[in-house]
């Protein structure tokens, strides 16, 4: 069954977010389990899966503002949700569709990792050795926001030939 992405496509949005929170979710339950105690599973060149919680926001930057920064996710993906009305491509309704998945992925950790509300740390384990650690919640939000950009682009191109 072929999802067709048009403007007016109400479910594929909903798929994609739960689809992005269900796996990041279900991986970091995975690393949770399999990387405790320190355990370091290397794979390929640099990449490993190493277990490390992350109180503050990319880039380990803002560590102990975790309930601001997790209020402003959910601020953030509120207004994304919202703004799907508006998507003008399907490459920007996929794009707004990742970014909300990831910032929820991450907000459930800051809701329920923790032992007070929206005090949790978020769990990375996808470690590169040269990059920061990160998760498919982050990896969603990157991947998301590049096909905004695009979608932007590509729109002010195409307003510019007319």
């Amino acid at each position: 069954m072929a999802l067709i992405l048009t403007r007016d496509s109400r479910l594929t949005p909903k798929l994609i977010v739960l689809v992005v929170v269900a796996a990041d979710q279900a991986t970091k339950s995975w690393a949770l389990n399999s990387l405790s105690e320190g355990r370091i599973i290397d794979l390929f060149w640099t990449l490993r899966f190493n277990l490390v919680f992350n109180s503050g926001m990319a880039f380990s930057q803002g560590q102990g503002a975790g309930r601001l920064i997790g209020l402003l996710a959910i601020a953030v993906a509120i207004w994304l949700w919202l703004s799907l009305r508006r998507a003008s491509s399907p490459l920007a309704i996929v794009g707004t569709a990742l970014l909300v998945g990831g910032a929820l992925g991450n907000v459930v950790d800051r809701l329920f990792r923790g032992d007070k509300w929206l005090a949790g740390s978020v769990v990375d384990f996808i470690d590169l050795q040269w990059f920061p650690v990160f998760n498919i919640a982050d990896s969603a939000v990157t991947i998301g926001a590049a096909m905004l950009i695009m979608s932007s682009v590509l729109a002010s191109r195409s307003r510019s030939l007319l």
